[in-house]
């Protein structure tokens, strides 16, 4: 493993961090999903073309929130690998980081349980700010 400084290893924890999160939703969509789609009665191939049929709520929210995972935190593993390459890793990128992933912790949980939007959208926007942050700051230091 390379040298890295604790502050650069506590952003890489970050970054695995949010690959757990996505393995966690993974898992539990597919716990939800499979026994959903054998409950109504739709065979695999009914499933090819995701809009087509419709499931529970309690289970599409589930894989919403998977897929959202594939969005704004893709931004978040670059900035936050760019940051460790360049040596930019600090104290506040740390916190920057572990704040952005407690944010998108909680944001799945609300979406994935009480599903309740304007808190959704409270802490997605927190996030953003977070991420915002550490996207500046890199960009200072490369620019």
């Amino acid at each position: 493993m390379l040298a890295l400084t604790a502050e650069a290893e506590a952003v890489m924890q970050a970054v695995v961090a949010m690959g757990l999160l996505s393995l966690v939703m993974f898992v539990w969509m597919y716990a939800t999903r499979l026994p959903a789609f054998k409950a109504a009665n739709i065979a695999p191939q009914d499933a090819a073309h995701p809009g087509t049929y419709t499931l529970p709520s309690k289970v599409a929210r589930v894989a919403d929130n998977y897929n959202h995972l594939f969005e704004a935190p893709t931004l978040f593993y670059a900035i936050a690998i760019a940051t460790v390459v360049v040596g930019q890793a600090d104290g506040m990128t740390a916190i920057l980081a572990w704040t952005y992933v407690g944010l998108r912790i909680a944001h799945s949980l609300v979406q994935a349980t009480i599903n309740i939007v304007t808190l959704r959208f409270t802490l997605f926007a927190l996030g953003w700010l977070a991420l915002g942050a550490m996207i500046v700051r890199v960009a200072l230091a490369l620019f």
